[in-house]
């Protein structure tokens, strides 16, 4: 599926590293939010992003904004991730694929999803999309805030 800007954005439904199935539709009208599908837990630029949104969601927080990183890891090794790293925020496990084809970002080879960002304003429309060409690529917190002002203030 490609998933168009303007668009009602597609539920998930997901187990998180606490236990709690976490569902996007939880936060409509109450926040933004900044779906992360991330390849794997334990890679280089993987561990760098999600570090990094740890350090910095007090920042995406003044925005109304959550971030919801997805990879397709299990929750296990999710918990596994997050204790080493000390992310701080929780990780959804798409173990059986579900979100990643929802949102177009399977990427075959690898049998996991690729890089890509999809802000979701208040009311679940898909505000913003960037998908990432290669795998080893990634938006910067900064680069990520500066679309979340944007749709926040907008």
């Amino acid at each position: 599926m490609d998933i168009q800007i303007g668009q009602q954005a597609p539920e998930i439904e997901l187990e998180s590293t606490n236990g709690h199935i976490q569902k996007l539709s939880e936060f409509k009208g109450q926040k933004h939010v900044l779906v992360n599908f991330y390849p794997l837990d334990f890679t280089p630029v993987c561990t760098s992003q999600n570090c990094g949104f740890s350090i910095d969601l007090g920042l995406f927080d003044q925005f109304d904004t959550v971030i919801l990183p997805i990879s397709v890891d299990s929750k296990y090794c999710h918990h596994a991730f997050q204790e080493k790293y000390s992310i701080r925020q929780e990780l959804l496990s798409d173990i059986h694929r579900k979100a990643t084809h929802d949102y177009g970002v399977y990427f075959e080879p690898m049998n996991c999803s690729k890089r890509a960002y999809f802000l979701v304003d208040k009311s679940g429309i898909v505000r913003w999309k960037k998908i990432m060409d290669e795998l080893k690529d990634s938006l910067s917190v900064q680069e990520l805030l500066s679309v979340v002002k944007t749709i926040a203030d907008g």
